[in-house]
């Protein structure tokens, strides 16, 4: 039984770092009715707020998709965790809150790639508008916007040693990763306000959504895309157990994300002809990019254990200081709980950088085990090592013609040389900035790679053992000039070959930024919603 339900102007699925943006700035008219369809639930979860409580949610099946890679060749054929968020929110609910634009190249570098009108020029005046700097607005920072960027409110004492090690790799000390400057190491700023944390749902959704021209439907899958004579017309979603239409007057703004936008499209007949029939799916539009180009950032973590009893330890000894954060916390809203545990790090340059920084440090004062799933007892401290620009591309595909169905996600890590020579040195790198006088103090030593893996193999080994994502997939529905054969949607975002149908995501971006993809997402989104209007306007006036 299918359901038809009443129409909308406009129906954006997904409510995560870009859907929430979206439906709130297009809800801003009074005469559009939007509607704005999760897969997830509500983002009530005390954790999501807390920043501290990062550390247990990938714990909750509730608030994640429990996606799992293809097993990956060049890492011992390891099937590895892919966490991404399934609430209000997405993954912006889930994340670790650093806010991080990347290099200014990033941005001029998609233009070059065919992505007209994206240049770092272009995206400032958004990635500015999107955002409540708390330090003031200037010509890199604004100030209003609904996302709140701020210093953190507390620091371990192992995360300031971490800082002042820069001078062991002669680096400067930075306040700000988002300027011209980036190259050295430093504090993140975070998106928190008041000492939560400050996600798209929180900054957005939040003053939206009692909005009398918005409906925001929670636990419900869109299914497909429903496109009449390359028009899209509405979706397909499962409500209830039941498959319910809902009908779309203008457009279709799928905001699912590099995994989830692709997946649709495909469900929806829109992607390479022959695996779309391989499925039994009706082919709308061939168009072979869908699911193609995936990049993701890999990271391996240099990890000590130390005899002093600093940073965020599980251990009997450290109870008494977790339960003044409790009072400090619930009184002040700071303390250790309002930590993103991912305080310092920093942006350096290994032997095969070309335009700037391409290595990523996050220092985290604990240890990590399988992304939190583990408990780690005990003192400690590692440095997350990123290479920031891969060479490896993926693909997404479908595993069936049931929405359902988790997709294949194969990222390729390590396939191309360039990254393992990235990584090798990052690991060096970070070694180096762990061994500095700085941390003598701590009595730390060395857990992994561990002190007998010193050659290239055997740092190359310890990658294919060890390294994990770090969670920012992007490109399988990118961007690109009329004449790219494998671009997915033009520079206003709409998708070739069907018409009132959109793609507002990480997907997007034809490469990589330098960094954590969560900001440029913000970004994205605050464009589009512009394109979206304008549309919408030059429709009205043509009336």
């Amino acid at each position: 039984m299918s359901d038809t339900s009443s129409n909308f102007d406009y129906i954006i699925v997904g409510g995560g770092s870009a859907g929430a943006v979206m439906a709130t700035r297009l809800s801003e008219n009074p005469a559009v009715n939007v509607l704005l369809i999760e897969a997830g639930g509500k983002d009530s979860n005390p954790f999501i707020h807390i920043p501290f409580g990062l550390s247990l949610l990938s714990r909750f099946d509730g608030i994640g998709w429990g996606y799992h890679t293809e097993p990956q060749t060049a890492l011992h054929d390891r099937e590895m965790f892919w966490p991404r968020g399934k609430t209000l929110g997405g993954s912006s609910s889930v994340n670790a809150m650093c806010y991080i634009r990347g290099q200014k190249e990033d941005y001029d570098l998609w233009q070059a790639q065919g992505a007209e009108g994206w240049g770092f020029d272009d995206v400032l005046p958004y990635f500015k508008k999107s955002e409540n700097f708390a330090q003031g607005a200037d010509e890199y920072h604004g100030v209003g916007g609904p996302l709140s960027v701020e210093p953190l409110k507390h620091k371990s004492v192992l995360s300031h040693a971490f800082v002042s090690a820069a001078h062991a790799g002669d680096y400067q000390i930075l306040e700000d990763f988002n300027r011209d400057d980036r190259e050295g190491l430093g504090f993140y700023h975070v998106t928190q306000v008041n000492g939560q944390r400050c996600s798209t749902a929180k900054g957005y959704l939040s003053q939206a959504k009692h909005r009398n021209n918005l409906t925001v439907l929670t636990n419900v899958l869109v299914e497909k895309v429903l496109i009449k004579q390359g028009q899209a017309q509405g979706v397909q979603a499962r409500v209830k157990g039941r498959a319910q239409r809902f009908l779309a007057k203008s457009e279709v703004i799928l905001c699912g994300g590099a995994i989830n936008s692709p997946q649709l499209l495909m469900l929806s007949g829109i992607g390479p002809r022959a695996e779309l029939e391989e499925k039994g799916i009706f082919v709308q539009v061939d168009l072979p990019g869908v699911g193609e180009n995936l990049q993701d950032h890999l990271d391996a973590i240099v990890q000590h254990t130390c005899e002093a009893r600093e940073g965020y330890a599980v251990a009997p000894t450290a109870l008494p200081q977790y339960v003044k954060a409790g009072v400090d916390y619930m009184f002040k809203r700071n303390g250790i709980f309002s930590s993103n545990i991912a305080e310092a790090g920093g942006f350096v340059r290994s032997s095969q950088a070309t335009y700037g920084p391409d290595i990523q440090f996050h220092f985290l004062p604990a240890i990590l085990e399988d992304h939190g799933r583990q408990v780690a007892w005990g003192y400690g401290y590692g440095l997350h090592v990123c290479c920031l620009y891969p060479k490896s591309r993926g693909t997404i595909k479908l595993q069936s013609s049931h929405p359902a169905d988790h997709p294949l996600i194969d990222p390729a890590y390590l396939t191309h040389e360039h990254d393992q020579r990235v990584m090798i040195d990052g690991v060096r790198i970070a070694r180096k900035l762990l061994s500095a006088p700085e941390f003598d103090r701590f009595s730390g030593s060395e857990r992994s790679p561990g002190d007998d893996v010193q050659t290239d193999e055997e740092i190359v080994e310890f990658l294919r053992e060890k390294s994990e994502s770090i969670y920012h997939p992007i490109g399988t529905c990118k961007m690109g000039a009329e004449d790219d054969a494998m671009a997915v949607v033009d520079n206003k975002l709409r998708v070739r070959g069907v018409k009132g149908l959109r793609v507002v995501d990480a997907s997007v971006m034809p490469s990589l930024i330098g960094g954590n993809t969560n900001a440029p997402t913000v970004m994205i989104a605050e464009r589009a919603a512009e394109f979206v209007k304008a549309a919408h306007e030059g429709m009205t006036e043509s009336v």
